[in-house]
């Protein structure tokens, strides 16, 4: 068994799949209408069906998981992601953990967490 894909709850998947697009350079390999697989295994899967499959509410910035990316350039994802996206929720702004690594994390535009990280 592996792991093949892993799946994220979007209100607009169109600006979803351009966020994660212009942020971190993934494309669109399958588009099933309401549900689209991007490169690096990211599913992007429409809220409305997502809710009638489950039943279920969706709970947004829930904290439960994360997605999560390396990046060299960290500074210069930042200032791309101000440029873009200047009003994107922050959980944490730049910092610096006890062992070197540099993160920020924030929200995606449907409270999604991401982190992203200098290579450890």
């Amino acid at each position: 068994m592996r792991l093949r894909n892993f799946l994220i709850v979007v209100k607009d998947i169109e600006k979803s799949k351009q966020f994660y697009h212009d942020l971190f350079g993934l494309n669109l390999v399958l588009d099933n209408d309401g549900n689209m697989i991007l490169t690096e295994g990211l599913v992007l899967q429409d809220e409305k069906i997502w809710k009638d499959f489950l039943g279920k509410d969706i709970i947004p910035e829930n904290n439960s998981c994360e997605l999560y990316f390396e990046e060299k350039d960290i500074e210069g994802f930042i200032e791309k992601l101000e440029k873009l996206y200047p009003s994107i929720k922050y959980v944490n702004k730049l910092m610096t953990h006890s062992w070197g690594q540099k993160v920020i994390r924030f929200y995606d535009l449907d409270g999604n967490l991401i982190e992203v990280g200098t290579p450890v």
